[in-house]
Formats: C-alpha cells, sequence, structure tokens
C-alpha cells in the first residue's frame, strides 16, 4: 500500500497535526505493508501562484523556457505521487481560520485543467482515481462546524474535485484552552483514529 504523506506542520515533530497524522500512518502499517511517500510541504517550499507559475503550467510544452519545463516538472512530480498513492494522509494545522499557505501552494500546483480535472457540459470532473484522504487537523480554539472555519469546506471541496471523494477528517480542538483540555482532545483524537482505521 503506498501512502502519501502531505505534511505541514511549521513545527515538525512537535506539531499536533503531524503527530495525529503520524498515528494514522502507524495504524495503516499496522494492516497494510506500507510505502511512505513524505512529502513535507514546509521544507519544500513549493513556488506561490503568481504570473510565472501559472503561465508556465498554462505554455504548450514546445514553446516553454528552461525554467517555465522546471516549474511544469515540478508540478507532474507532485501529480504522480497524488496519482500513483492508494492513500493519503495530510496533516492540517490551523493557521488563522485557514489552511497553511504552503498546502495552498501544493494545490495550485496540483489542479491543473486536463490533467487532475476537466470541465464538462454537466460541471467539473475530477481526473483522478478515488482513494481515502485521512485528514489529521489540530486547532488552538474551537471551529468545527463554525463560520471560522475554513478549512474543512475546502479540503471537502477540492479533493472531490480532483475525484478524491472519500475524505475522513479526525479534529483536535481546543488545544490552547488548557493541558488539562489539550489532553482529553488529543485522546479523543487518537480514538477517532482508531475508529475511522477499525
Amino acid at each position: 500500500m503506498k501512502v502519501l504523506f502531505l505534511s505541514n506542520g511549521i513545527f515538525g515533530d512537535n506539531s499536533q497535526s503531524n503527530r495525529l497524522a503520524r498515528s494514522i500512518i502507524e495504524k495503516l502499517s499496522a494492516k497494510h505493508s506500507v510505502e511512505l511517500i513524505e512529502r513535507d510541504l514546509v521544507a519544500s517550499q513549493l513556488p506561490m501562484l503568481d504570473a510565472t507559475v501559472i503561465t508556465a503550467l498554462n505554455t504548450p510544452a514546445e514553446e516553454r523556457s528552461a525554467e517555465q519545463n522546471s516549474i511544469v516538472e515540478l508540478s507532474d512530480t507532485l501529480i504522480e505521487e497524488l496519482r500513483s498513492a492508494d492513500a493519503v494522509v495530510l496533516s492540517l494545522p490551523m493557521y488563522n481560520f485557514s489552511i497553511p499557505a504552503q498546502l495552498k501552494a501544493w494545490v495550485d500546483l496540483v489542479a491543473r485543467a486536463g490533467v487532475t480535472f476537466q470541465y464538462t457540459e454537466n460541471g467539473p470532473q475530477g481526473l483522478l482515481a478515488d482513494k481515502p484522504v485521512y485528514v489529521a487537523t489540530a486547532r488552538g480554539g474551537f471551529h468545527k462546524g463554525n463560520s471560522t472555519d475554513a478549512q474543512t469546506n475546502f479540503i471537502n471541496t477540492i479533493f472531490p474535485f480532483f475525484g478524491l471523494t472519500s475524505v475522513q477528517f479526525v479534529y483536535a480542538e481546543g488545544l490552547n484552552i488548557s493541558e488539562e483540555h489539550k489532553a482529553k482532545a488529543l485522546a479523543e483524537a487518537d480514538k477517532a483514529i482508531d475508529e475511522a482505521l477499525a
């Protein structure tokens, strides 16, 4: 089983979302022989979407410059990592109510018309095969189901947009309220992981 781990915690091993994501990977490894592809989006420092990037992605291959080819090759690599995986594990810390900037950069390089999605008369159609997407999200406050949660709707929109509709969330909320509540929330998240992978 090939698992793509998209790591977004800026504090590395001290990131609670990363810790929860690794717990999901451990549970998957206990049930399957896992080949892990780890894409640390913090360390990768992907280019942000700008005129240079979007022009490169929309320039015919025979007309691209060396710089544009480099951008497209990176995009192709990220897409192939996603396409070839049997499951995706996403660590999703909440920064200022939304997804991390580095994850948005990944999305912008993966979202390519004719490659990962296409528009049809019946609306957009994802071009990637469905697979489980496990999302481990950690928040300092309480946001699930509230207008302050801009993450869940985005993730539940973008992955199905590519064809990946089997998205499961594990939430750990209120981690900055108190040490007591943090311990309780993380224990509940660990239990949710066990249930999701039972």
